[in-house]
């Protein structure tokens, strides 16, 4: 006997509308979920500061005084008559001038080392980064007490090998050294691994190319590494000019002068970041803080687009 079998009914198709709808709604949701905190927290935490900033430089703002009367350029005029502010700037460049060549050149042999190393590459690497992610405050502290001069590990490195101990950080002239070396070491793996990912991004057929026209290891790296390293070397001086201009962290924990202030000793180590820190939080100088901070950012923003535009002419093959 032939049973009787119900009509299956297809499931309604989705319309276009529906569709449309959905899509829409999860836009909608995306935008007010992940974009709209977002922006607004780059408006609060970023814009505002820096307008508000801005605008306190051409006024006498000082902490808790609700008043804020118009001075125009009195701070920025002020601050070249200043002669610790001079004294910063110049320590603030002669502190980049010492830290960035050396971080390139280390970072960029340590990178051609570690892609050398076969099965250890990974391991090396992580060794490297390590002190990036560990606290600037905690290896500052360390470093401070490896400079120092009785008992410090540095020292007694020297005793041993007979040969004369040093100041360091008590140092007026060995102590802003001193401090780019700490910064050297601490944020190496950084640049490193920029150049490292660089260069494995590198075709290895150009390298087997010119091995079969007779290169030797030199004339690679000169013709072929460096050249297409451009975007991870203009990456890492852009932001390598950068951190070196706002170095705050290791002035402010390793330069402790006789009065424990930072910038010691006799503001041999004092730079821009730290003095404007000392007169805005400390004097309680606020306009005259945002001033050197609206200096320090123009300065920045000149270097950078100088950059930009001479590695582009200099890189351009």
């Amino acid at each position: 006997m032939a049973v009787a079998q119900e009509p299956t009914t297809a499931a309604p198709a989705v319309s276009l509308r529906q569709r449309f709808s959905n899509e829409k709604t999860q836009k909608t949701l995306f935008l007010l979920v992940v974009l709209v905190p977002m922006i607004l927290s780059f408006v609060v935490f970023w814009i505002y500061p820096m307008i508000r900033g801005a605008y306190g430089s051409f006024t006498l703002w000082r902490a808790f005084d609700p008043n804020m009367p118009w001075v125009g350029l009195k701070h920025y005029k002020a601050l070249f008559h200043d002669p610790i502010f001079m004294r910063a700037l110049r320590n603030t460049f002669v502190y980049a001038l010492m830290y960035l060549p050396a971080s390139i050149i280390v970072a960029l042999v340590t990178a051609l080392a570690i892609e050398a190393s076969g099965a250890l590459r990974g391991l090396f690497r992580t060794t490297y980064f390590i002190p990036v992610v560990t606290s600037t405050i905690a290896t500052a502290l360390i470093w401070s007490y490896l400079y120092q001069p009785s008992f410090g590990l540095f020292n007694q490195i020297l005793e041993l090998l007979h040969l004369p101990t040093q100041s360091f950080l008590k140092s007026t002239t060995q102590a802003l050294p001193s401090i780019a070396f700490y910064a050297l070491w601490k944020n190496m793996g950084f640049t490193m691994v920029i150049f490292l990912a660089g260069i494995t991004a590198i075709d290895r057929v150009y390298y087997e190319a010119a091995r079969v026209d007779g290169a030797n290891s030199w004339q690679s790296f000169w013709g072929i590494t460096l050249p297409l390293l451009q975007p991870a070397m203009i990456f890492v001086l852009i932001t390598g000019v950068i951190g070196a201009l706002q170095v705050f962290g290791p002035i402010y924990v390793m330069s402790a002068g006789g009065d424990g202030l930072p910038g010691g000793p006799a503001n041999s180590t004092m730079v821009v970041s730290v003095y404007q820190w000392l007169m805005a939080f400390r004097e309680l100088e606020l306009g005259y803080g945002s001033a050197m901070g609206i200096v320090l950012f123009v300065i920045i923003l000149a270097l950078t687009l100088f950059q930009i535009r001479f590695l582009r002419r200099r890189w351009d093959y």
